[in-house]
């Protein structure tokens, strides 16, 4: 079993749970007049299968095959005296497939149908038959207890109170309408607000009822009335007949992107109910993975540069290096983002960065990782290009692969090799790359790293011992203007400016207008820094969407998607993305101190194309 409470996890990071049982038990030959929750015992391969699946794609919690487990259900089967057997093999098939990283949620469905009254005196008979199927499950093995799909609220905080005794965390689902109404017509504030009081209750959630988008539009009015962790798990769609066949129509790409917009909003959950599959739950993963905080990162901190600093010279921006100058100056920079390899030939990207030096770019930004993909080391290929070429390197230097002790020999050492322009990230989890298994490290997030690094350029290291002479290095750093929280986007920028940054890098941007509102937003706030805005020369309808989907942080408005999408070729998806990308600069050159554009699949005759005019 894993080590922390569900609870403790979704505080750290958001979770994926996994997607539809029914469906799937249907799809494999199961007709429906046949009781599922059965299946546990007479086919446990097929369920062993489904949630093996389920975990291979990345879910961070499996539910129980026991929806319908319960006493009053299973009487209509005639399998009511087998309840606590079906509930204990249920989880124990989980429990199974789970190992100790995942969580296994027991789910537990309401006794009454939603057409049915929730009368007082069967208050005893629900509590009894919800207390009998949450034992069984504790039993075969669960982390904490689903109570799921409820549409009486009543019952379902009779549910909660019932199995609480239990001693396992609890967590409350249920379903709403289009219009965020129950099918009693209460409102999804008022039952928030009646859920929340609940004390036996630690996780809400809502469940099926609808597709992504219009749950989104209710998680939008509920989430800010809730103080304790949400979760939200919509349908894939509503079911459409097709051919004779009913049929879930939403794509794991579309689920997906609601997925990151409700972590965004702050559920500390996503996952799928009816007719979702391990495919749209393995998309979902690898995106929500990327922004959920890894694990709590090492307080760094603030050094007090105050003591002991008389003596020492504090090197001024405008003297640590040429970009850093031309940003003092309020001159427009230009950088090309250019990736790595993935081999130790160096020569392909060297050609690249020389046609760049050439045009008279000022700098190339070197990744670290992009994407948690390994590639040749950014630090020596940054070496390598300040070795042969003139063109200013920037380095990025992200803290999920190094411990703090080695990060700060790296700023060192990089210092010492001549590297002067370090752009600081945070990095992306391990589990959205080639590598899911690998550990990331994330001793301190991208504000307790410029906060070591700006202590070096004040003559002191992470324990407050001297550092003579200081280092001058120009500490760079990233930022989303397309964030949905921009609230917390804008706090955390602020805290990196406290702990030192000189500029700021954004995402790629494909919306100018919510780029000039965050800047507005910084404005009343007298945030002061230089800000480059990232540009991405889309090449075709494929990366357009890749980049929407897959990429954390970016945003790809529908009109750009719509634009790619009517180019016939090739060449014309190459010029509209170009010219989408020149139009974006036009917009916001007076606002910005800058452009650093990406260059797509290595292109990066695109990127310089884009920077004519601008550089």
């Amino acid at each position: 079993m894993p080590k922390e409470s569900i609870v403790a996890r979704m505080a750290n990071q958001p979770v994926v749970f996994d997607g539809a049982m029914g469906t799937e038990i249907y799809a494999r030959g199961v007709f429906i007049n046949r009781c599922f929750d059965e299946v546990s015992l007479i086919n446990p391969d097929l369920i062993r299968d489904i949630h093996a699946s389920y975990v291979a794609a990345g879910a961070d919690v499996i539910e129980t095959n026991t929806f319908g487990a319960n006493r009053i259900w299973l009487r209509g089967y005639g399998l009511a005296e087998r309840t606590v057997e079906i509930n204990r093999a249920g989880a124990a098939l989980a429990r199974e497939a789970a190992g100790d990283a995942v969580y296994v949620a027991g789910s537990i469905g309401p006794c009454l149908r939603s057409n049915q009254l929730m009368v007082k005196e069967r208050s005893g008979e629900l509590a009894d038959a919800f207390v009998e199927s949450a034992m069984a499950l504790a039993e075969g093995g669960v982390d904490f207890l689903l109570l799921e799909t409820f549409t009486h609220v009543d019952e379902l905080i009779l549910a909660a109170r019932s199995v609480k005794q239990v001693g396992l965390p609890v967590m409350a689902s249920f379903t709403v309408d289009m219009r965020g109404e129950t099918v009693h017509g209460r409102s999804v504030e008022d039952v928030v607000g009646e859920l929340n009081a609940i004390s036996e209750i630690e996780i809400l959630g809502m469940n099926c009822g609808t597709g992504p988008a219009p749950l989104f539009a209710v998680a939008e009015r509920a989430l800010p009335l809730s103080a304790k962790p949400f979760v939200f798990m919509p349908n894939a769609g509503q079911p459409e007949e097709v051919d004779g066949r009913v049929l879930y129509l939403v794509t794991p790409e579309y689920f997906t992107s609601y997925a990151k917009r409700f972590v965004e909003l702050g559920a500390r959950g996503v996952g799928g109910c009816c007719g979702t599959t391990a495919s749209h739950i393995r998309e979902a993963a690898r995106a929500v993975h990327a922004l959920g905080h890894v694990k709590e990162f090492v307080q760094i901190r603030a050094i007090e540069h105050s003591q002991g600093e008389s003596d020492v010279d504090v090197i001024p921006m405008e003297e640590k290096c040429a970009f850093a100058a031309k940003l003092a100056r309020g001159e427009s920079v230009s950088t090309v983002e250019i990736l790595p390899p993935k081999s130790w030939v160096l020569s392909g990207m060297l050609e690249k960065v020389s046609v760049c030096d050439a045009a008279g770019i000022d700098a190339v930004n070197i990744p670290d990782g992009p994407r948690a993909s390994a590639r040749v080391s950014s630090m020596i290929a940054a070496m390598k290009i300040q070795e042969q070429l003139r063109i200013e390197p920037i380095l990025h230097y992200c803290c999920r692969d190094r411990n703090l002790i080695g990060m700060q020999s790296d700023l060192l050492g990089g210092y010492a090799a001549g590297l002067r322009n370090f752009l600081i990230i945070t990095g992306d989890p391990p589990k959205i790359g080639d590598y899911p298994d690998v550990t990331g490290v994330f001793d301190v997030d991208a504000i307790g790293l410029v906060r070591v690094a700006n202590g070096l350029n004040h003559g002191l290291d992470i324990g407050g011992n001297r550092i003579d002479p200081p280092c001058g290095l120009l500490l760079g750093v990233g930022v989303d203007p397309c964030a949905v929280d921009l609230a917390h986007e804008i706090s955390r920028f602020e805290q990196k400016i406290e702990a030192g940054a000189e500029y700021a890098i954004t995402q790629p941007v494909f919306d100018p207008d919510a780029l000039l509102r965050f800047l507005d937003r910084l404005e009343t706030l007298d945030v002061r820094i230089p800000i480059v805005a990232g540009v991405w020369p889309l090449v075709s309808l494929r990366n357009a969407e890749f980049m929407r989907n897959e990429v954390p942080g970016v945003s790809v408005p529908d009109e750009i998607i719509e634009r790619m999408r009517i180019c016939k070729t090739k060449e014309d998806g190459i010029r509209t993305g170009v010219a989408i990308a020149r139009e974006m600069c036009a917009r916001i050159a007076d606002r910005v101190a800058g452009f650093q554009v990406s260059a797509p699949f290595g292109k990066v005759e695109l990127a310089i194309e884009v920077l004519a005019d601008f550089t």
